[in-house]
C-alpha cells in the first residue's frame, strides 16, 4: 500500500504539509455552509433563522462521522506506524461498515425526534416549518455525511490529506450552482426553498463518497479483499467503538453545546438566533487553520506511537501548539477588523448584523483557547486516551453553561452570553493543557 512515513524528518514541516490541504478543504466546506446561508438569507430572516436553529440537530450527524473518524484515524495510524498493513486494511473496511450502520441509525433517530428538539429550541410557525423540510431531507442523506468520514479516516491517516481537500472543493463550486437553482426554480426544477439546499448537500454528499472510495482504492487501503471484509466483526467493531464513540460524544457534546447556547438566544428573539447562526460561521473561517492542525497532530503522533517514538508525539504536539498561536494572532486580528463588514455580506437587518459583530469582538479573545482544546484533545486521541475528550466536553458544552449562562444572561442580555462563551472555553482549554502535559509524562515513564 502507499503510504507516507510520518515517523521520520522534522515536525514542523511536516505538520505545515499535512496541515494546508486539511485546511483548505475545511475552508470550502465552510464556504458550502455560507453559500447556504447566503441563499436562506435571500429567502427571507425566518428561513435564515430555520437554517441558523437547524445547525445545533445537523451537526448531530457530523459529530458521528468526525468521531468515527478521529477514533478510527488513531487505530490505523497505529497499525501503519507498526508496519501492519494487512491490520490498517481491516480496520478501513470495519470502520466503512461501522459509518453505515450508523448513518441509518442517526435517519431514523432523526426523523422521529428532529421536530420536538426544534420546538425545544423555541422554533414555531414558518420558523418551525423552514427546519423541518431542511432537516427531513439531510436526515435521509446521513449515510454519506458519517460513510465519507469513516472512509477519510484511514486517508488521513496514511498522510492523504488531499483527498479531502479536493472532494470539498469541487463540492463547494457545484454547491453554489446547486443552491440557487434548487431553491428557486428553474430548468425544470421546480422552487423548493430550503428544501433545495439539503437536496444540493445530500446529492453533492453521496459523490464526495463513491469519491473517496475510490481514492481509497487507488491508495491501495482497500483492495479486492476489503468487499468481504465489510461484514461486521466482533474485535474490530469493539475497538472502533471503544476509540470512536468517547470522541463523537465529545462532538455529540459541541451539538448539544450549540444547542445550549441557541436555546438561551432564542430568549432574545429569532434575531438573535439568525446573529448567532451567522457569526458562528465567520468564527469557523478563522479557526480552519487549527483545524487542520488537528488533523496533521492526531496522523504524526499516531504513527510515531506506533513506531514507539514517543518524544516525537511529545515534539508534534508542541509544534502543533505554536503554529496554533501564530495563527490565531493574525486570525484574530483580522476578525475583529473586519467583524461588521463580514456579517452583513450575510444579514441585512441591522439588529441581526450589531448581534453577530458583538459575538465576533468577545470571541476573538478565545481563539486561543480553541487551539489549546483542540490540538491537545487530537494529541490524547493519538496516544488512545479519548474518553478526556468526552469529560472535558460534558464540562464545557453542557455543565458550566448550564450555571454560568443563566447568571450572565440575566445581568448582562446577550453579551453575558458571549462572555459565559470565553470564560468556559478558557476554563476547560488551561485544565485540558494540564492533562495533556500529565499524559504525555506517563507514557514516557511506560515506554522507559
Amino acid at each position: 500500500m502507499q503510504t507516507y512515513d510520518l515517523t521520520t524528518g522534522p515536525v514542523r514541516p511536516l505538520l505545515r504539509k499535512l496541515a494546508m490541504p486539511a485546511a483548505i478543504g475545511i475552508f470550502c466546506n465552510t464556504l458550502y455552509n455560507l453559500t447556504d446561508t447566503y441563499f436562506a438569507g435571500k429567502l427571507s430572516t425566518a428561513a435564515l433563522a430555520g437554517l441558523s436553529v437547524s445547525f445545533p440537530v445537523f451537526f448531530s450527524i457530523i459529530a458521528v462521522g468526525a468521531g468515527l473518524s478521529a477514533g478510527t484515524t488513531a487505530l490505523i495510524a497505529f497499525a501503519l506506524g507498526r508496519g501492519d498493513i494487512a491490520r490498517a486494511r481491516l480496520l478501513a473496511a470495519q470502520s466503512l461498515s461501522f459509518g453505515i450502520i450508523a448513518g441509518v441509525l442517526l435517519t431514523i433517530l432523526g426523523l422521529i425526534f428532529m421536530r420536538p428538539l426544534f420546538v425545544l429550541l423555541g422554533a414555531s410557525g414558518g420558523y418551525l416549518e423552514s427546519a423541518v423540510q431542511y432537516m427531513r431531507i439531510v436526515f435521509i442523506g446521513s449515510v454519506f455525511f458519517v460513510g465519507s468520514y469513516a472512509v477519510n479516516a484511514g486517508l488521513v491517516a496514511r498522510g492523504d490529506t488531499h483527498t479531502l481537500r479536493n472532494m470539498l472543493a469541487v463540492g463547494a463550486l457545484l454547491n453554489a450552482g446547486l443552491d440557487p437553482w434548487f431553491m428557486f426554480g428553474g430548468f425544470g426544477i421546480p422552487a423548493m426553498g430550503l428544501s433545495g439546499v439539503a437536496l444540493s448537500t445530500i446529492l453533492i454528499q453521496a459523490g464526495g463518497m463513491c469519491y473517496m472510495i475510490y481514492r481509497a482504492r487507488r491508495a491501495g487501503l482497500f483492495t479486492a479483499e476489503t468487499w468481504g471484509q465489510l461484514r461486521p466483526r466482533g474485535e474490530p467493531f469493539r475497538r472502533i467503538f471503544g476509540q470512536g464513540a468517547p470522541s463523537a460524544l465529545n462532538h455529540v457534546t459541541i451539538g448539544v453545546g450549540i444547542f445550549v447556547i441557541t436555546y438561551f438566544a432564542s430568549r432574545f428573539g429569532h434575531v438573535a438566533v439568525a446573529g448567532y447562526g451567522v457569526a458562528t460561521r465567520i468564527e469557523q473561517v478563522v479557526l480552519l487553520p487549527v483545524l487542520g492542525l488537528t488533523s496533521a497532530t492526531l496522523a504524526i503522533a499516531g504513527q510515531s506511537l506506533g513506531a514507539g517514538r514517543i518524544e516525537r508525539v511529545r515534539e508534534a504536539w508542541h509544534a502543533g501548539l505554536r503554529e496554533g498561536l501564530l495563527v490565531m494572532l493574525v486570525g484574530g486580528a483580522l476578525m475583529f477588523l473586519f467583524a461588521r463588514p463580514a456579517i452583513g455580506l450575510f444579514a441585512s437587518e441591522s439588529n441581526v448584523v450589531a448581534i453577530g459583530v458583538g459575538y465576533l469582538h468577545v470571541t476573538v479573545f478565545v481563539l486561543y483557547a480553541y487551539v489549546f482544546l483542540f490540538i491537545t484533545t487530537s494529541l490524547l486521541q493519538a496516544i488512545q486516551q479519548p474518553m478526556y475528550a468526552l469529560w472535558i466536553g460534558l464540562y464545557r458544552q453542557i455543565l458550566a453553561p448550564l450555571v454560568l449562562y443563566p447568571l450572565l444572561t440575566g445581568r448582562l442580555g446577550i453579551l453575558g452570553l458571549w462572555f459565559g462563551v470565553g470564560l468556559v472555553t478558557w476554563s476547560a482549554a488551561l485544565f485540558t493543557l494540564a492533562w495533556g502535559r500529565r499524559a504525555l509524562r506517563k507514557l514516557t515513564h511506560r515506554s522507559e
